[in-house]
Order: C-alpha cells, then structure tokens, then sequence
C-alpha cells in the first residue's frame, strides 16, 4: 500500500527539521556563505519553529537575517573551564588568558572601528585601550612589540577570521607576526554584533567581581510565581541536557532535583523528538546520547596515540576504588607504555612525556563529566561506570540437541 502524501511530507518536515536544529547545537553561528551554507539555508527555512522551541524550552534566542543564524546560547554552568576556544588550527591549542583578553580588546576596537581594519591598525587600537587604567591596575598590559604577543593576537584574528567576523582581503598574519607586511580585512558588522549572547547589556551591570558580572549579564527577570519558577527551571534542565557530557542529580537543588523527577519523560521526550539524542537514565544522573556521534566538541574514544592512551587511563580509573592520584596515572602509562608502546607514536613513548600524555586525557575525561580533578587527585565520576571493563563471556560452539555451554574468563 502507498504511504498518503500527507505521511510522506510530514515525515520529510521532520528530518529537515531535525537537521536543522542539530546544525544550530553544533555550530550556533552559521552564515549564509561558506561551507556551511546549506545549513543555514535550512535553518531559516524552519526558523519560526526553531525560535518558537528554543525560547520555550531552554530561553536561547534564535537570530536570523539574510547574512546569519545565531542561536545565543547560554550554559547551564557559567564558569566551566573545560570547552574553551581554541586555535583555528588542527591542533586546537585552548586560548590562554591573555588570548582572552586580546580577543576582547579585538572586538570592542571593531565595533568602533569602520568597514576594514588593517592588522596593524588593530593592534595599535588594542594596545591604547590596553592602556586603561582599570585595566592596568588589573595587570594586563600589552605593547606588541614582541613576537610572542604578535603570535597571540594572529591566533585571535585567525578565530575571528574562522567565525566569520573577518573576511581576509589581502596579506597573510604570518608576514605580520614576523614584521614583514601586513593585513587587510573586511568587517562584517552583523556578525561581530550577534557574538555577544546576554540577556541584558554589559554597561548596565553593578556587580564587583567577575562571577557577580557574569551572573548579572544573564540573570532572567523576577521569578515571583510558582508558573515562572517552573519555567525557569525546565529551562535551566534542559539547556544543561543538551549542553553538557551528563546532568548529575547531585548537582541540582532540591527544586530542581523534585522537578526533574516529575517531568523527566516530558524533558527528554522533547529533545529526542527536536534533536535525535536518546536518554540514557542511571542512578546517578541522565545523559543524553547522539546515536550520529556528531554533537560534541570532545570525542571519546579517539583513534591516535593520545586517544589510545586516554581510553587505557579511562579503563584504569573506572576500576579504581576511590581518589587515585596523578602521580600513579603517570606510572601507569610508562607501564602501558612497555606493553602497548609499539602502537604509539615515537615522541609519547620519550622518558617524561607521561606527563603531557596524562594532563591531556585527565583534560577530555574531565570536559566529558566523567572525572573530577582535586588537587593532585582524581575522582571516578559514576558516568565513568560504562568504560569498565568486566567479564567476558566466551559461548562454546552449539552442538544439536545440547545446551549452550558458558565459560567466562576475565579480559
């Protein structure tokens, strides 16, 4: 029998819609150019119900235009150190601190600044805005004279450049960091204005310190009703499901914690329909897991040398019975070195480098919810539970007429 039209349609406004949503959650810019285009495309086909569920469900706004989609996002936890941004390059160096501060003075310079910039004129602007003397007394100062600074700054116009802000007109950032040339660049003025994702504007925040600051940027308006405590709370759960590795019950108030416990099937149900993502419920907390592996920033398990290394610690650590320290994961991978060094590349298996090979998967497993770090200690987090390694079972060949036959053996 033929499938009604109706059926056909339906079906085929759900996937787009699908592949919409999930092209919003992985890249939450995307412009009309570029390699991305067709996603965009998609997007404003669908933006009224894109914007329609995302206001509704988590509080992001959907802003869309003939140039850009920006989905402004907001996090479930505002000083989560484990997704930084990082090189627009293949090795994803995270930005340091003084990166940061660059990337900022870089934006505030191009806001002012007209519809092309020259590298060199940027950095003077950054270098006298530097100068202000909140800033200064905070310690920041920069003059760019030296080549290490230079370095920082074409890292933050490479991101910029790879977000879209900057269009490259002429000139390379290399000839510049060497003071050999230097760079012109287009502005897109749309773009750089929807990078910034508050609820409110930065000139009307009175906190002190920064934690204050952040949480006035993004603060919703009075909760005064049981229906806006709800919705502030459904809002809050479901950003973190989407947005985070795991949602631990241990991390929720006890309101939130009651009203998870209620609307659990609601939540998850929702996403699954909107995204694809399937809840995977324990005792400890909810996951929400990409059947596609395509909706993450951090990959686990990952094939190369350092991608072995971190799923052998994980491997270690989920056997583990209480805090292990780092300087035993240290040991334990000059041992897998002895054992498993033949797969690995040459420079990880050089006496000291146990070290790196240790911070960078403690970095992943961290990122991902599956440890936590204290001090010179790690903690097994339960989500790790799902990497144990336990018995396997081994069937004997089935004879006619004979029962099955179990033999388990430890791996």
């Amino acid at each position: 029998m033929n499938t009604p039209l109706a059926e056909v349609l339906d079906g085929q406004h759900a996937a787009e819609l699908r592949k919409a949503a999930r092209a919003l959650l992985k890249e939450p810019l995307l412009l009309a150019s570029g390699p991305r285009s067709d996603d965009f495309r998609l997007v404003r086909r669908h933006v009224s119900e894109l914007r329609a569920w995302f206001d509704r469900n988590t509080g992001w706004s959907l802003h869309v235009d003939a140039e850009a989609a920006r989905l402004c996002k907001i996090p479930g936890f505002l000083s989560d150190p484990t997704h930084p941004a990082r090189e627009a390059s293949r090795a994803g160096v995270p930005f340091t601190r003084r990166r940061y501060v660059l990337l900022c003075l870089a934006l505030g310079a191009l806001e002012r600044g007209e519809a092309q910039v020259a590298l060199g004129r940027l950095a003077d602007q950054v270098v006298l805005d530097a100068a202000d003397p909140h800033l200064t007394a905070a310690g920041i100062h920069f003059t760019l004279d030296r080549r290490d600074e230079r370095l920082d700054l074409a890292a933050v116009v490479r991101l910029l450049l790879s977000l879209g802000v900057l269009r490259r007109v002429a000139g390379d950032e290399e000839a510049y960091v060497s003071g050999a040339g230097d760079v012109l660049y287009d502005v897109e003025r749309r773009v750089l204005a929807g990078l910034l994702t508050t609820r409110r504007g930065p000139s009307t925040v009175r906190a002190d310190t920064f934690d204050g600051r952040l949480t006035e940027l993004i603060a919703e308006t009075a909760l005064e009703s049981d229906d806006l405590r709800f919705r502030a709370m459904r809002r809050s759960l479901t950003r973190r499901l989407l947005d985070d590795p795991v949602l631990y019950y241990e991390e929720l108030t006890d309101a939130e914690l009651a009203y998870l416990t209620r609307q659990r099937g609601f939540l998850t149900a929702r996403i699954t329909e909107l995204t694809g993502l399937v809840a995977e419920v324990r005792a400890e907390g909810i996951a929400m897991v990409d059947p596609d592996d395509d909706l993450t920033d951090v990959r686990m398990p990952e094939q190369g040398t350092h991608g072995h290394v971190t799923l052998l610690l994980t491997e270690h650590l989920a056997a583990a019975d209480g805090l292990v320290a780092i300087d035993d994961l240290r040991r334990k991978v000059r041992e897998l070195a002895i054992e498993y060094g033949g797969f690995w590349a040459k420079s990880a298996k050089e006496p000291g480098t146990e070290g790196e090979l240790v911070e960078q998967a403690l970095a992943k497993l961290t990122a991902l919810g599956l440890v936590a770090r204290h001090g010179d200690e790690v903690a097994p987090r339960p989500a790790l539970a799902r990497y144990a390694v336990g018995e396997a079972v081994v069937l004997e060949p089935r004879i006619p007429g004979m029962p099955q036959q179990r033999k388990a053996s430890q791996q």
